[in-house]
């Protein structure tokens, strides 16, 4: 029974996101092949998508961004938080090899720690890289030319990440040039089937209402201009999080008896940020997506125009978004015209599995 270390970035939860159908599609080629997932990630969000057996062990793999909200990033925090991160490097890196050499792992996968792979290097495990983006590209977004120590730390990211046996570079993203030997791969989404009566059903539609997720990933929105959101009639709100009592045009999705993925497929348009998971995953359904951008984040630009070329997209500024200035984006999006490009196949996880197969 082969057993794949496989660490996975606290980031929210779209690292996550990626690595699950790649294990999934790896037992099929490898029965019998188990996980020792290293992630700050909570169980919760494994337990009712990966098949294969598991064990979640949460320590934390690298720092991401310290963010205020999914659409704020504390570049001053997130840079702190690296320090500290930093300061005890080599009492990580230590941890991190003699737990490895521990449990004696078939092969490391990274989603995008890079600790995990300067460890296995060290251990002399096979490590793969499986990335639509890398945290030295991330940070240059935030860095000055004159910031030395800034620099330097991420140059310490780009020597970890340059000891990655190989990497697995997941359409969409943006140029990755730290890995000596790099393989590029499909899209990795595994959408649901959608259920649009059954959740008409469910909210009592009227004929003439439709459907918005409001879906911003797993950093939470902090706030929502829901006395507005209120007022805009012909639509029903779908909100990932907590809603007071008294609204009748915003539901939680808690309250209701279908999976995040099930609502990604079965509403009428999703509202995000352009966050990997759901971006592809919006264009493989070909879903309406109305987003609202950070504009210094590393990835967003690529998913951005992927959304563009092979699905339907309309942005919202960030000021239109506080004020719940939506119902024009909302009326554009569904008025576009489908994309004349097909959707590419979402063959990521098959071809990631097929390598690493090979490597077991």
């Amino acid at each position: 029974m082969p057993l794949i270390w496989c660490a996975i970035s606290g980031h929210g939860y779209g690292h996550a996101a990626q690595v699950v159908p790649v294990l999934n599609a790896l037992s099929t080629l490898v029965p019998g092949v188990t996980a020792i997932l290293r992630t700050t990630v909570p169980a919760s969000f494994f337990r009712d998508r990966l098949t294969i057996q598991w064990d979640l062990q949460p320590v934390q793999q690298d720092v991401g961004c310290v963010q205020d909200g999914p659409l704020k990033i504390d570049i001053e925090a997130t840079w702190a938080a690296h320090h500290r991160f930093h300061k005890t490097w080599e009492a990580r890196l230590s941890d991190e090899v003699a737990a490895m050499q521990a449990a004696s792992p078939a092969l490391v996968i990274a989603d995008i720690p890079y600790l995990a792979i300067e460890a296995g290097s060290r251990a002399q495990i096979p490590t793969v890289a499986l990335a639509s983006l890398t945290w030295d590209l991330v940070l240059k977004e935030y860095s000055h030319a004159s910031g030395n120590s800034h620099q330097q730390l991420i140059q310490c990211i780009r020597d970890s990440y340059a000891k990655a046996h190989m990497a697995l570079r997941i359409t969409p993203a943006p140029k990755i040039d730290i890995f000596f030997n790099i393989i590029e791969i499909g899209p990795i989404a595994s959408p649901a089937s959608p259920e649009r009566d059954r959740l008409a059903s469910a909210l009592a539609l009227a004929p003439n209402e439709r459907t918005v997720l409001v879906g911003f990933g797993g950093i939470p929105l902090t706030s929502l201009p829901l006395e507005q959101m209120e007022q805009l009639r012909h639509y029903r709100f779908l909100f990932d999080g907590p809603v007071p009592p008294g609204y009748s045009r915003i539901h939680s999705t808690t309250a209701l008896p279908f999976s995040f993925k099930t609502l990604l497929a079965s509403v009428d348009i999703i509202m995000t940020k352009p966050g990997y998971g759901t971006i592809v995953e919006a264009v493989a359904l070909q879903q309406p997506v109305v987003y609202v951008r950070r504009y210094n984040f590393a990835d967003e630009q690529p998913l951005v125009d992927y959304l563009h070329r092979y699905g339907r997209g309309v942005e919202l500024t960030n000021e239109d978004f506080t004020h719940a200035r939506w119902e024009t984006a909302l009326r554009k999006v569904c008025d576009l015209p489908m994309p004349t490009a097909s959707p590419l196949p979402t063959t990521g996880a098959a071809d990631a599995a097929t390598i690493l197969a090979r490597l077991l």
